[in-house]
């Protein structure tokens, strides 16, 4: 038998995000922005919410095109806090907008949004020691220092929490168990 992460249900959705994604390290700047976007969405609610909606938002966001998203006015606002397919909450569908121009500018700046997010941690995977999911923490000095820059920058929902849960998700951080068949190896 397969061992997974504690965390992980026997919900087949969240056995396949964890088994295929989860703390796979995440190099593409639409991908990268989906995952913000999903992580800021998730905010006082489940990860298996979001990730039961997120075909939803790909269809309602045009599949995270973060150059589309910083255009959405105030009409197309309005028609995604109809949209019953996503978290209809207009503080983050409209934070989604703010943060696509703020992507946008962290692009321009450095390249790429991958550029800007992986030097945080030099390019490199964090590899924790986890016995266990309750010992994991939900933020960290990295990810407080990526909360802080993205904050200056003009983002929302994007605190040091949500950040840390966006590192984990991108593989930026593996804090997959011990005994997780997915753990990297160091």
């Amino acid at each position: 038998m397969v061992k997974r992460c504690s965390w992980c249900t026997a919900d087949p959705e969240y056995v396949k995000y964890h088994d295929e994604e989860w703390g796979v390290a995440v190099h593409d700047d639409v991908k990268l922005f989906e995952m913000l976007i999903l992580e800021g969405a998730q905010a006082g609610l489940s990860w298996l919410t979001v990730l039961k909606k997120r075909n939803n938002y790909r269809r309602a966001f045009d599949n995270f095109d973060f150059t589309k998203v910083a255009k959405y006015d105030d009409s197309k606002i309005e028609e995604l806090i109809k949209d019953s397919g996503i978290i209809r909450n207009r503080l983050k569908i409209k934070s989604a907008v703010l943060n696509a121009k703020v992507y946008l500018e962290i692009r321009e700046e450095f390249g790429s949004f991958d550029k800007y997010i992986w030097g945080f941690v030099e390019g490199k995977a964090i590899v924790n020691v986890v016995k266990n999911y309750r010992e994991i923490p939900s933020s960290t000095p990295i990810s407080d220092a990526v909360s802080s820059d993205l904050k200056k920058r003009g983002m929302n929902f994007v605190g040091s929490t949500i950040i840390y849960a966006f590192m984990q998700a991108v593989g930026m951080v593996d804090d997959h168990e011990e005994n997780c068949f997915k753990k990297l190896k160091t």
